[in-house]
């Protein structure tokens, strides 16, 4: 007996439904367009895109098309499903801009002595500050695996980690050959790298690399003229080191590029940048070094991040920026005036969305509460922030 069917036709024998994504890849908030063919003709369906979902109607052809803002972060699937016919692809949710999920424009982050593992000292700079930080700064050397767990204890806290990646071994020194930027670009560590991308692909929470920070100075090995470098050898390490961990599908690693504030002899950050798609966020470290050392004075924070700022700018318009580590001595001036001077600046900036404090006492004390005026004055400062 034959069974007319009436408004619904199934796909040819043999025809599989598919859909596309106008990306693989976008940061959260931002919408995709799933278009598919081979469903159904007209008949109503649903797209799901992680915790998303839309109705939808299918054309006289089969197709679909729709908008969708995935919901969740990391690796999401998304799906259509008309009548018994469905199809999917992945998509990766990466961490918006910093600062733009936060209630107030700045976001603040902090890195200790302990790093991200150091519940404590965390918790201790949150009740210094009033404020629990958003950022985490971490640091890793190349001997060190993707240090997950460290990441999933940031997670928990409700902040997202600033993962800073060394291309050296600790305490080695500026001339270390095994790691010239020319073997890193032509693939010695490419296992390694690997081996990272995976690890943090898998793991697929938001997170910020920063590879090789401060190339722009002397003391590192992974600047030009130390090491064996020449110029544009770090260009090459860089964009090698992303697109190796871009092929394993780490697509919820946002990629930082932070040179330090430019001073006098520093390796001119034009021939150092990238270029576009290589850095989500830039950024920039920068301290006042007061008179601690014999070849330091006061600077206020205009005269600090000024010129590093316009530069930023001018090689990566309209791209967020961050002060990635900054903090200030006691000697020479008062930290606590240059604390609300840098907060009333920074705010100032509309493109500066994150400031990270460096909460340790090193080559000087830069803690939030190396004196009493400080730590006050730093509350007063971050509440009022924009």
């Amino acid at each position: 007996m034959a069974v007319l069917m009436v408004g619904l036709t199934p796909p040819p024998a043999g025809a599989a439904a598919t859909i596309t994504l106008s990306g693989s890849a976008g940061t959260a908030g931002a919408e995709v367009t799933v278009t598919g063919a081979g469903f159904p003709k007209r008949t109503k369906g649903t797209v799901v895109a992680g915790t998303s979902r839309v109705a939808v109607t299918t054309t006289s052809t089969g197709t679909l098309q729709v908008s969708i803002v995935p919901g969740g972060s990391g690796t999401v699937t998304i799906s259509a499903a008309v009548g018994s016919t469905a199809a999917s692809a992945g998509y990766t949710v990466l961490a918006a801009a910093p600062g733009t999920d936060s209630a107030k424009g700045i976001r603040f982050g902090v890195g200790t002595g302990g790093g991200p593992a150091a519940g404590s000292e965390l918790d201790e700079v949150a009740a210094l500050a009033g404020e629990a930080p958003s950022i985490v700064l971490s640091y890793k050397d190349f001997n060190q695996p993707a240090p997950i767990a460290e990441l999933e204890t940031v997670r928990a806290r409700g902040a997202e980690t600033l993962l800073t990646w060394e291309p050296w071994t600790w305490g080695g020194g500026t001339e270390q050959p095994a790691y010239s930027l020319d073997r890193i670009a032509a693939g010695d560590f490419d296992a390694y790298l690997r081996e990272w991308g995976s690890a943090l692909g898998q793991w697929g929470q938001p997170v910020y690399l920063r590879f090789g920070h401060e190339m722009n100075g002397d003391w590192y090995p992974w600047s030009e003229g130390v090491n064996g470098n020449g110029a544009g050898d770090y260009v090459a390490a860089y964009r090698h080191v992303h697109d190796v961990l871009r092929s394993t599908g780490a697509m919820n690693v946002s990629w930082v590029w932070n040179p330090n504030v430019p001073y006098w002899g520093s390796t001119p950050l034009d021939g150092l940048y990238p270029g576009q798609g290589y850095a989500d966020v830039v950024a920039l470290d920068g301290y006042n070094w007061g008179t601690s050392q014999s070849w330091s004075s006061w600077q206020d924070p205009a005269a600090l991040f000024g010129d590093g700022l316009a530069q930023l700018r001018r090689l990566a318009p309209g791209t967020p920026i961050v002060i990635a580590e900054t903090s200030s001595s006691e000697l020479g001036g008062s930290k606590a005036r240059w604390i609300t001077d840098l907060f009333g600046y920074l705010s100032a900036q509309p493109d500066v969305v994150g400031l990270v404090w460096f909460h340790i006492a090193k080559e000087a004390d830069w803690r939030v509460d190396s004196s009493t005026a400080s730590v006050e004055a730093f509350a007063t400062a971050l509440d009022a922030r924009r």
